[in-house]
This record gives C-alpha cells, sequence and structure tokens, in this order.
C-alpha cells in the first residue's frame, strides 16, 4: 500500500535522493543537506502549529510504500508565498501605442517584475519516483492535497497556485534565460535557480530590469517558450487544468514557465471531496476507486481505496488494515475524492 503522510527527521536520506533525482528546475528541493534539514524542521513545525491565519508554514508530504517502508515521492503545500521571502514573478501585460498623424496602432507585450502573488498557497515539490510512476499512484499524490486543503482550509491562502516548469534543455539551459543571463544576472540558470531555491534571492532586485520588458525585443527562441511548460510538466498541468486552475498572465521569471491559480473553494476535488463515518469490517467489492484522507493533521495520512459507497451515504466499511494505516477507529471521519 502506498500512503502519504507528513514528512520527518528520519526521511532526510532518502529527500536527499529524491532532490538528486529531481533534476535541473526543480527549485523547491535544491540538493543542499542543510537546507533539506531545514525544509523537514520546518514542515514537522508547521504540521503541530496552532494557526489564526496562514503565514509562512510548509507542508511537505512524503509517499511511502508499506511493504518497504521506503520513500518513493513527495507532494507540498506552501501556507502563504512571500511572507518572509520575495515571491518574484512576470506579469504579462500589454502596451498599445497610436499616432492619429500617421494612423498606425501598435500593441506591444511586456513584462513587469511584480509580487502579485504574496499570500497565495501554493502547490509545490510535486515528484514520484520512476519505478512507481504507474497507474494513478501519481494522480492520487498530487490531489491528494486537496483533500488536505479541503480540511483544513483556514491554514491556507484563498487563492492557490502552481508554477509550472518552463522550457529547458537536458543541461538545464533555459532559452528564456539566456537573454537574462546575458544582459542582467551574468550568472547561469543552473546557478541561479539553486540560489532561488536555497532563499538567496537578494540578488534578483539588484539585478533584475526594474522598468517593464518590452517582449518583442528579446531572442526569438525566448519569446517562443514564454508560457510554455517543459514536456515532463505537462501531465500535471492538465491534472490542474482540469481542476479548475487557469494562468492569468503570471510566468516564471527565470524558465517563463506558466503560473497557474484556482481560488481554493473553487478547485472541483475541494468542492466534491465528501466526509463519511467510519465503520471497520469486510469490505464489499467495488470498481471505484477513491482517494482517502484521515482529517488529522499531525498525524495526516492519505492514501486510494476502492470503495463501496452508496450516493448519498454518510459511513463506509473499510478493513481493519486500512483502517490502521489511516490510524483510524470505528465511528472516526474520512474525506474522500473519486480518483
Amino acid at each position: 500500500m502506498l500512503i502519504i503522510r507528513p514528512i520527518r527527521a528520519g526521511d532526510f536520506e532518502s529527500l536527499y535522493q529524491i532532490a538528486e533525482e529531481s533534476g535541473h528546475g526543480f527549485t523547491s528541493l535544491p540538493v543542499n543537506a542543510d537546507l533539506l534539514r531545514h525544509k523537514i524542521a520546518r514542515a514537522e513545525a508547521s504540521f503541530v502549529k496552532v494557526v489564526d491565519k496562514p503565514f509562512d508554514e510548509g507542508y511537505l508530504m512524503v509517499l511511502e510504500d508499506t511493504e518497504t517502508r521506503e520513500v518513493v515521492g513527495t507532494c507540498a503545500i506552501e501556507a502563504a508565498v512571500g511572507m518572509e521571502d520575495a515571491f518574484y514573478h512576470y506579469r504579462l501585460g500589454t502596451e498599445v501605442y497610436y499616432s492619429e498623424q500617421i494612423e498606425v496602432r501598435n500593441e506591444v507585450e511586456t513584462l513587469t517584475l511584480c509580487h502579485d502573488y504574496t499570500g497565495a498557497a501554493e502547490l509545490c515539490t510535486l515528484f514520484l519516483r520512476e519505478p512507481y510512476r504507474k497507474g494513478n499512484n501519481g494522480r492520487m499524490l498530487s490531489r491528494s492535497r486537496f483533500l488536505f486543503l479541503a480540511q483544513h482550509a483556514k491554514r491556507f491562502g484563498e487563492t492557490v497556485i502552481a508554477e509550472m516548469r518552463g522550457v529547458s534543455d537536458a543541461d538545464g539551459h533555459s532559452p528564456f534565460y539566456g537573454w537574462l543571463q546575458k544582459n542582467f544576472l551574468g550568472i547561469d540558470f543552473v546557478q541561479a535557480d539553486y540560489l532561488s531555491g536555497l532563499g538567496k534571492k537578494a540578488f534578483m532586485a539588484e539585478m533584475m530590469p526594474r522598468n517593464p520588458v518590452y517582449v518583442c525585443l528579446l531572442p526569438e527562441e525566448a519569446q517562443k517558450v514564454i508560457g510554455e511548460v517543459h514536456t515532463n510538466t505537462r501531465p500535471a498541468l492538465s491534472l490542474l487544468q482540469a481542476e479548475g486552475f487557469r494562468c492569468r498572465g503570471y510566468v516564471d521569471i527565470f524558465d517563463g514557465g506558466p503560473t497557474v491559480e484556482c481560488r481554493l473553494t473553487d478547485i472541483r476535488a475541494v468542492r466534491e471531496s465528501r466526509l463519511l463515518t467510519v465503520d471497520i469490517g469486510d469490505m464489499p467489492e467495488s470498481d471505484k476507486q477513491f482517494i482517502v484522507s484521515n482529517t488529522q493533521l499531525a498525524n495526516y495520512r492519505a492514501t486510494s481505496a476502492y470503495l463501496c459507497i452508496e450516493e448519498k451515504a454518510d459511513q463506509v466499511v473499510i478493513s481493519a488494515e486500512l483502517a490502521e494505516e489511516l490510524l483510524l477507529v470505528k465511528g472516526d471521519q474520512i474525506r474522500i475524492l473519486a480518483m
């Protein structure tokens, strides 16, 4: 069985391995032991913190194979970005130039550095190791976060965003970043992305262009990838679009990948998830697969299971094995979402 749970200190080696496997552009897990230990400690503190309103909490979770007790994936939610460190984006806009004298009208796209998503919750750090990328494992890992959002909504910003990885090659070179490196930053994409992941972002404010950038003046290869996603990221984007996420004209400052957003209460999975009371016994056969989570915080658990549930039922029978892995006893509630 695959179980999603909060990360803990003993998962450090597994997290470090995942950071190495995730490759270039996976900013939220840089290969840095001190930072990864800090992320784990921050997550452990966030899961037990009393929260009146979201601030800088981070909820990092792992996917564990209960047969081998091996960590095989990660997923996370940031409560409210930009509250401690600046959270930069480019905002796509349009400037209009018109001359009545010569009867010419031009619309020019611009990129403006901004902090517009400050305070938004963020879906991030989604990674599944290669041997487990089959069936519905990836979908379960990603969508399980919506059950957590639904259950603990007050701990998160009203808007939820996700930064989609932009176009880069196998060596981590980004066509969009090339012009920025040449004219402004002077360091390569991998280094800039790594520093950003470490939280060392002062260089952005010091070296990024302070005025709007005219898209038409960028190299053609840079223009082409604005708002485009990396090939490996397309399935994740499609999943989020099905949940109601849309790009509102914001792109990443390094690789030009799109950021998508949705109000927390408008996310389809949040709206469609249900609470049911648990009974423990022999589970009836069913061909309907659900993502299932308990309603706890520090002891949050989630998995997938085939459940027999009547349309308007408020109870469900689960096996003793499933109850044990989800830390449930008879009479507890679970939150479910159809796969």
